[in-house]
């Protein structure tokens, strides 16, 4: 993706280079303030539905995670989602650094790289 995108956790202290921070969590993190999270833009839709989000986290051995990549795929293009991704596009495209922000421990293992990966094809079809 030529556009700069990063993924920090929301635990972490903003930063300058940040530009747009959009939460990509379906909830809010816990035990962090609005004021210390510094949110631009909460875009729920982009994350996996409660369905799949709670189905990936029965089996913590890693078993699910290919299925999950791919059910997780199919749901950024179904209409529930596409909006959200249209506006994060629109984001990115808007020039200026867009960070993802997550509270997920483990990011690599999360949607996050899933949804970096989706940007990067919506943004190179269109």
């Amino acid at each position: 993706m030529s556009e700069p995108v990063r993924v920090r956790r929301v635990y972490d202290p903003p930063e300058d280079g940040d530009g747009t921070r959009v939460l990509v969590d379906r909830l809010w993190p816990r035990g962090v303030s609005k004021e210390r999270a510094a949110i631009d833009v909460w875009l729920k839709d982009v994350t996996p539905s409660d369905e799949l989000r709670s189905w990936y986290h029965q089996d913590r051995s890693g078993a699910r995670h290919d299925t999950f990549v791919d059910r997780y795929r199919t749901e950024l293009d179904d209409p529930a989602h596409t909006e959200a991704v249209d506006r994060l596009v629109g984001l990115v495209r808007e020039g200026g650094p867009v960070t993802l922000i997550t509270a997920v421990k483990d990011v690599a293992d999360s949607h996050v790289p899933v949804l970096v990966d989706h940007l990067d094809h919506v943004m190179k079809r269109t």
